[in-house]
């Protein structure tokens, strides 16, 4: 399977490199742009599978490309996700009534986009992304949201369902506080490091409520990890 690819267009540079990082640490090729025109040239020199695009760029706007992707025979099938600080409902009716096939307000998790890309592309190209995590005894579908462990349904609030989702993506791998709230709540949102500690609590008790050990990691220090 070839490694799917993701036009991600951000003026803004350290916001661009948050998503891209990310956007590669998911298994995607990132191609990168900064503002429309460079935006449309790239979609010709080299179609990606979908566009991340930010609605507020400089010169060409976000909605404009949108609306040019979406007249192209060539590009109108080309999955869209539009990332804007506008959170009016008429602006969203707008970026979707342009062809934006979703459209994600700021501020956001790290790990809704995610799941809204792959979302997209599953649509878009069948088969291309997983939509199963398993770690030992744990099963998570990311489709269908639900979670299992020894063959037993786990109920899961959201913001522990993508608490788990981020540990079964790189297993054994220690994230610290900081880093699970920029994933799980989103970078521009003021949450204080103990909530992490609250919610990690409640995924645990959920986890161990048929038995079982505890399969999420304590690292003293620096954060923690599955397994």
């Amino acid at each position: 399977m070839t490694q799917p690819s993701v036009l991600l267009v951000e003026d803004e540079p350290a916001q661009r490199a948050v998503l891209s990082y990310n956007l590669e640490s998911e298994g995607f090729r990132v191609i990168q742009a900064e503002n429309g025109e460079e935006a449309l040239l790239l979609v010709d020199e080299d179609t990606p599978d979908i566009v991340v695009l930010d609605w507020m760029l400089p010169n060409v706007s976000g909605i404009e490309v949108c609306r040019q992707l979406k007249m192209r025979k060539d590009t109108r099938a080309l999955p869209i996700i539009m990332l804007s600080a506008r959170s009016e409902e008429v602006d969203k009716i707008r970026g979707l009534e342009t062809g934006a096939d979703d459209y994600v307000t700021k501020p956001y998790s790290v790990l809704e986009l995610m799941a809204r890309v792959r979302t997209q592309l599953r649509r878009a190209r069948p088969g291309s992304v997983a939509t199963q995590l398993d770690f030992n005894d744990i099963t998570l579908d990311t489709e269908n949201h639900r979670v299992s462990r020894a063959d037993k349904e786990i109920k899961l609030g959201p913001t522990e369902f993508r608490l788990l989702t981020t540990f079964l993506e790189k297993p054994g791998r220690v994230y610290s506080r900081e880093q699970l709230l920029d994933r799980v709540w989103g970078r521009d949102i003021y949450v204080d490091t103990r909530t992490v500690d609250v919610h990690i609590g409640r995924l645990r008790k959920a986890l161990c409520q048929h038995g079982g050990e505890d399969p999420v990691r304590t690292v003293r220090g620096a954060g923690y990890a599955l397994g």
